[in-house]
């Protein structure tokens, strides 16, 4: 099948690789150069596992190619994916001007018969939007769909190829088995391909994350109580986890979530239901305990030292809102940091592959190291921000040494509470009291 993919971030160029890879021939569109010069030399522009090997593997096959004329990508198309983003506007609602402009070109474009799917994360009405964008431009007949991403950051390839579901949203039969077909070699049995109504489609995005950013944030408010009861939530957690009608899953608590779906999904649901005069009070309530969380390192150290920071030197383990990914939007260490920048605190940070972007957020008012030792070097403090793998591999024994205190505060839970204290660390995590 020929298909072509405007925008080239993380949703566009997985989609592009992973259908690339199954033989089809793709055409990736962005309307920044350099974005396309790097793209075409194999070269991805931010950091997921295993994304580059296959962008290399299938330019070089010839089944991908890049390009900044959409008309081209248009033209040469049987299937178009818009994967632009959507950005939350201050009031909670998704920018749709990146996507609408993209219909319009895709309006303009045409030169026969194409399906248009939505892959971009936008409001219940949005296709409506886009189709009579693209029906003023254009007298071809044309057909709209919604086809939602679950993509996870860091392991955006598995949850792409092995995706627990495909939800298609279509008014047309034909379209519904054209995308199926596409979809056929990601799913099976146990991984079903869903079709639905557009608008159904559009809801189920934000359904679903609304839900997950549900369980995080009960989760952490249960941490903190637990914490404050002198309970372990570490069992807790695995106590509920077991149970079928609840799972395991997003119950890890921690310093809140972060990255581009759920804050913005969450937001965007909440701003829907207010233009219907509908007040989503448990909706509500999840954003407002996320934004809290990301608090709460910087509140358990203010109160460790009675609230004089003064000439303190924090290390940072990590920036980055979740590991694997080099993405700081959202992420809670922004919130943290800056409420330390208040107190002319000195920050040290060290992240695997965030630093460039957290420079973007903070410039040079904190100081980015390397490697993750330098960073602890005459630290009063440690602070462990995301769960990079090589954090719990760290060797503790080297950091203990080189901090000017032994003190830990760890918003990930890597660490047994118990050990760290029998290695000499003063340690405090998230829904465990320090004697727990």
């Amino acid at each position: 099948m020929k298909v072509g993919i405007i925008g080239t971030g993380y949703v566009g160029l997985v989609a592009g690789v992973c259908f690339a890879d199954k033989g089809n021939h793709v055409i990736c569109v962005d309307n920044v150069q350099e974005k396309i010069e790097s793209l075409r030399n194999a070269k991805v522009p931010f950091y997921e596992p295993g994304v580059n090997e296959l962008l290399s593997k299938n330019i070089e096959r010839g089944t991908l190619e890049f390009s900044m004329d959409i008309k081209y990508a248009v033209q040469n198309s049987d299937v178009i994916f818009i994967a632009v983003g959507t950005p939350s506007r201050e009031d909670g609602s998704p920018e749709l001007k990146y996507v609408l402009a993209v219909a319009n070109q895709i309006g303009e474009s045409l030169n026969g018969y194409k399906i248009i799917i939505n892959k971009s994360t936008a409001p219940v009405g949005t296709l409506d939007k886009i189709r009579a964008t693209i029906k003023e431009k254009t007298t071809h007949n044309f057909d709209v769909a919604s086809n939602p991403e679950w993509l996870e950051e860091g392991r955006a390839l598995d949850t792409f190829i092995y995706s627990s579901r495909v939800v298609i949203g279509t008014d047309n039969q034909e379209v519904a088995e054209t995308l199926s077909k596409l979809y056929e070699p990601f799913v099976d049995d146990q991984r079903p391909i869903i079709v639905m109504s557009i608008r159904s489609a559009e809801m189920t995005k934000y359904v679903a994350n609304t839900f997950l950013a549900v369980k995080l944030s009960f989760i952490n408010e249960m941490a903190n109580l637990s914490e404050l009861l002198g309970a372990n939530i570490d069992s807790v957690r695995k106590g509920i986890g077991f149970d079928p009608r609840i799972g395991n899953l997003y119950l890890a608590p921690g310093i809140g979530y972060g990255g581009s779906c759920l804050p913005k999904d969450v937001k965007g649901i909440i701003h829907t239901a207010q233009m219907k005069g509908y007040n989503l009070e448990l909706t509500n309530a999840v954003h407002q305990v996320n934004e809290l969380q990301k608090l709460m390192l910087f509140k358990k150290i203010h109160e460790y030292y009675s609230g004089d920071l003064r000439d303190k030197k924090i290390a940072v383990w990590g920036l980055s809102f979740k590991p694997e990914t080099d993405d700081m939007r959202e992420a809670p260490s922004i919130a943290y940091i800056n409420e330390f920048l208040n107190y002319d605190v000195e920050i040290k940070a060290y992240d695997p592959e965030a630093a460039e972007n957290a420079k973007q957020i903070f410039g040079d008012s904190i100081e980015y190291f390397p490697d993750k030792y330098q960073a602890v070097q005459d630290a009063d403090v440690l602070v462990i921000s995301t769960e990079w793998k090589e954090f719990k591999e760290a060797d503790l024994d080297k950091v203990k040494q080189m901090m000017k205190k032994p003190l830990i505060f760890d918003g990930r839970n890597l660490f047994a509470p118990q050990k760290m204290r029998d290695m000499g660390f003063e340690y405090f995590c998230i829904g465990y009291r320090e004697n727990g």
